[in-house]
Formats: structure tokens, C-alpha cells, sequence
């Protein structure tokens, strides 16, 4: 059956972001005084939303003192400005774009990530993605982080479709399970050789969005 929507993760589905905001916040730990590694953080920031993480943050590194999510958030994207060099074009996954785009011909597609909206919509503009996206749900723009549901119900609800016509895309094993938990159709991104994803419930699993048979699954 056609799908009515898709609904996509952001950072590690359609841009190759992850590691890149895992090292920025190591260095925001070490400029205030801490110690962090990359295998210490990756796995808490894969999928997850940055009210979230930024909670985890402040509960294992106490040099972060009482800063709130959005003071972090700014200093933490100086650190990534820095990483990416004010140049965030490279780390574009584009057999992802392509998917996006041909979704995008198929029915409506929003984005639902644990990303603060304003960051992301400036990169789809870049990824050329703008005019192809409905909306964005970003961090603090739905109850729960992944993997509850929360934000995928909520995507549903604005295009007035029901969850059983939604597909998923993501990249993580809470993404992975927050589609699942919203009755969804979930594609699994299988792209973390580097962090194994322990996927479980998805209707497909692919290493490369290129590998997606449109034809074959939804007839177009």
C-alpha cells in the first residue's frame, strides 16, 4: 500500500552529523574543565533528543554546573561550527536526499528529530529540501524524546493521517522503536558500523537508502 506520509530522522539519516556533534561535545566538556571520550558519548547521542542528552550530560560530567539546555546548546554549536569548519555540505548523505526527494513525489514528508528546528531547517534549505518538507518537529516540540512515540503521533496528527499509513525512516535503534511504538511502517538505516544498531520491529532493513525498491514495495 502506498504510504500517505514519511516521516524521517534528521542527524545520521540524512546527514552524517552524529559524530561530528559527539565531538563537539566532548569539547565542550573539556573547555569546561571535564573529561570525555567519543565512545563515552556516541552512544547516548545517537537518536536522541538534545533535551535529553543534554540531561545525561549534566548527570555524568558535573564541570557542565547549571547551565540549561539552551546556554549548552549555543556554546555547543560554536564547538561544531569549529568542527565543520562553517561547512556542513560534506556530511550530506546523498542516496538519502535522492530517497528523500522521490518520497517527496510519493506523499508529503516531515522531519522529526531530537535537533532544536531551527538548526535543521537551515540544512534542509541546504540539502535542498525546503520546498519538499511540510514541517519540522524538532527538540522541545513534542512531549517525549525517542524512542517514545510522541513525536512521530504528533507528525500523524498535523497531516491528518492515520499512523498505519506512515512510513519511518531512521538511522538508530530508538528511532527504529519510536516508529515501531507509533504503529508505523519503519525502513531501519542500517549506517553505524563504527556503533552496531540492535534494530528490532522495522518492516525493512538497509545499509544505503539506495538499496530501497520503490516499485517493489509501493508500486511506484
Amino acid at each position: 500500500m502506498s504510504p500517505k506520509a514519511f516521516l524521517f530522522d534528521f542527524d545520521g539519516t540524512l546527514m552524517d552529523t552524529e559524530a561530528v556533534w559527539t565531538r563537539a561535545i566532548v569539547d565542550m566538556v573539556v573547555s569546561r574543565g571535564g573529561r570525555a571520550s567519543f565512545r563515552q558519548v556516541l552512544p547516548n547521542v545517537i537518536g536522541r533528543n538534545w533535551l535529553d542528552i543534554d540531561r545525561w550530560l549534566h548527570a555524568n560530567f558535573p564541570c557542565l554546573g547549571e547551565s540549561s539546555a539552551m546556554q549548552d546548546a549555543i556554546e555547543l554549536r560554536k564547538h561544531y561550527n569549529r568542527r565543520v569548519n562553517g561547512d556542513p555540505r560534506s556530511m550530506r548523505i546523498n542516496s538519502s536526499l535522492d530517497f528523500y526527494k522521490k518520497a517527496s513525489e510519493i506523499a508529503p514528508c516531515a522531519i522529526v528529530t531530537g535537533s532544536p528546528r531551527e538548526d535543521v531547517a537551515a540544512l534542509i534549505t541546504m540539502c535542498g529540501l525546503a520546498d519538499r518538507t511540510a514541517f519540522v518537529l524538532g527538540a522541545g516540540e513534542y512531549d517525549h524524546g525517542k524512542p517514545s512515540p510522541d513525536g512521530y503521533l504528533k507528525a500523524a496528527d498535523i497531516l491528518g493521517v492515520y499512523p498505519e499509513d506512515c512510513v519511518v525512516v531512521e538511522d538508530s535503534a530508538v528511532g527504529v522503536q519510536a516508529g515501531v511504538n507509533a504503529g508505523m511502517r519503519v525502513i531501519a538505516l542500517n549506517r553505524h558500523s563504527d556503533f552496531p544498531q540492535a534494530f528490532s520491529g522495522q518492516t525493512w532493513l538497509v545499509n544505503d537508502l539506495a538499496e530501497f525498491d520503490f516499485a517493489k514495495e509501493f508500486g511506484q
